[in-house]
């Protein structure tokens, strides 16, 4: 079954005031929704744009896997253990919560920061915290969330490429930037579609050719005005293969 969730179905978070907006494809705080409360491991898929200046002040975490994925922008993170790092557009940041621990996220640039975070449910509560940044991470290479019983894959497509999901128990598929075929269903920047009981046969995802703005991101992230560009890599998806629902 394919079940396609659209951009503008999200729930709407974040402080306007502070610079903070948000977009939560699954229940969330107060956007409860017990229908909407995970789907495989993921327990959380954020969209958040940060104004410069504009940050996430320390707060805590644990039993869960946090993985983050830069659009555009750097992203400022520090941590209880001593972690201290800034995250750029091609990496992949890790930060296993484990027993707790607790973060800062900020935009200290001068440039908005746009960034999807998602919270994956650990096979085993506990543990030591750890911490992981792969810079400019490749599409051939997945990253593995053994906690979790989850592989990342990055996928960057030219226009009119093709490439095919996992077939796993549960696959969920995050548009980055562009638009893609999947099946019936065409998906654009933000949309999402999860994935189950289609271990039996071979799903591919079509890149559409088209043009997009210069720093085309996630839906209504900021372009330059009036200038736009043939992409040469069109497509950028999230895909989680998962074993475990």
């Amino acid at each position: 079954m394919i079940d396609v969730r659209r951009s503008g179905d999200r729930y709407r978070g974040g402080e306007a005031a502070d610079g903070i907006e948000s977009f939560h494809a699954f229940s969330f705080g107060p956007h409860y929704d017990p229908d909407n409360l995970r789907f495989g491991a993921i327990l959380a898929c954020n969209e958040e744009r940060l104004a410069p200046g504009a940050g996430f002040d320390e707060h805590p975490h644990s039993h869960t896997e946090i993985v983050t994925w830069v659009v555009e922008g750097e992203l400022t993170h520090r941590d209880s253990t001593g972690h201290a790092s800034l995250v750029r557009p091609g990496d992949v940041q890790h930060l296993s919560a484990a027993s707790g621990v607790r973060h800062v996220e900020r935009n200290d640039g001068d440039a908005p920061l746009v960034f999807v975070q998602m919270w994956l449910a650990p096979l085993s509560p506990g543990g030591d915290p750890a911490y992981t940044v792969v810079h400019g991470i490749a599409d051939s290479t997945p990253y593995e969330i053994p906690g979790a019983g989850a592989l990342l894959h990055i996928r960057r497509l030219a226009p009119n490429e093709r490439t095919a999901l996992p077939a796993a128990p549960f696959t969920y598929l995050h548009v980055v930037r562009g638009e893609v075929r999947l099946g019936d269903e065409r998906l654009g920047a933000g949309d999402a579609a999860r994935v189950t009981g289609e271990t039996d046969r071979s799903l591919e995802v079509v890149a559409i050719a088209g043009e997009a703005a210069a720093g085309e991101a996630v839906e209504g992230a900021a372009a330059t005005a009036g200038e736009a560009v043939e992409v040469a890599a069109a497509v950028e998806l999230l895909v989680w293969e998962m074993s475990n629902g």
